[in-house]
């Protein structure tokens, strides 16, 4: 038998129809607010701000118009964050947007002490519904956060926009007309709010400390060069699946 709402959103272009379909059933309470979920997933409203969630590493992420968008593509950061986060780490996501990546670390870590910060309040708010044992800071990079952290992050993790200016027009535009643009947009070359993170890094970071970034394959040498420019010894992994790539650099022991 044919599905008419699995037709429907097909042919306004949903790739993934089926599960479309199946999670805008769960989200709705009543057909007649299915069909108002229906109406702004054809208009093109971004799937995620329809239902209020994005699925993230098994978890539920709480997002909300205007904030960036948990991708598939980083669940690789936040796995090779949490297999650098041991039981009582701390865990610092800068550019947190919903906290996605705190939160997947904190469900696997629970003992860790997790922060999490970002400019955009919207954003902060939605990072506290993710991260209810952990701490959601609101300001600029890493302003906010607790002086007490200061050369005791065990693991810095950040994706910061890193999307180059001159190529925003060219993304989808689910995330071009409906997301923040400074949650996009890194600036010329794509590296601006990266290369702050790395310059803030060693502040934060414990002997030993990890620092995660994730970044495209081809600005990977330029975040690798801001990362080591700032004493740390830097490497690129990379999950080609996923179209995944992270900088992940260390600040030496002693």
């Amino acid at each position: 038998m044919t599905d008419a709402l699995v037709e429907r959103l097909r042919a306004a272009g949903c790739v993934f129809a089926e599960d479309e379909a199946r999670l805008l059933r769960s989200a709705a309470g009543s057909d007649v607010e299915l069909d108002a979920l229906v109406a702004r997933r054809v208009a093109g409203e971004p799937l995620e701000y329809v239902v209020g969630f994005a699925e993230f590493c098994g978890l539920r992420i709480a997002v909300g118009p205007g904030v960036f968008v948990p991708r598939v593509r980083t669940g690789f950061l936040a796995e090779r964050a949490v297999a650098l986060t041991a039981a009582s780490a701390v865990v610092v996501d800068l550019c947190c947007g919903t906290g996605a990546v705190a939160a997947a670390v904190l469900a696997a870590v629970p003992d860790a002490e997790v922060h999490a910060a970002d400019v955009d309040p919207v954003a902060v708010a939605l990072a506290r519904r993710n991260l209810p044992g952990g701490h959601a800071h609101e300001g600029d990079l890493d302003a906010p956060l607790p002086a007490r952290l200061r050369g005791r992050v065990d693991v810095l993790v950040a994706n910061a926009p890193y999307v180059p200016t001159r190529e925003i027009d060219l993304m989808p535009a689910e995330a071009r007309l409906f997301e923040a643009r400074a949650a996009l947009d890194g600036g010329p070359d794509g590296t601006g709010v990266q290369q702050r993170v790395a310059a803030a890094a060693p502040r934060w970071l414990a002997p030993g400390g990890h620092l995660l970034i994730e970044t495209s394959t081809r600005q990977a040498p330029l975040t690798r060069a801001a990362v080591e420019r700032h004493g740390l010894a830097a490497r690129v992994v990379v999950d080609e699946e996923r179209e995944a790539t992270v900088v992940i650099g260390v600040r030496p022991a002693r």
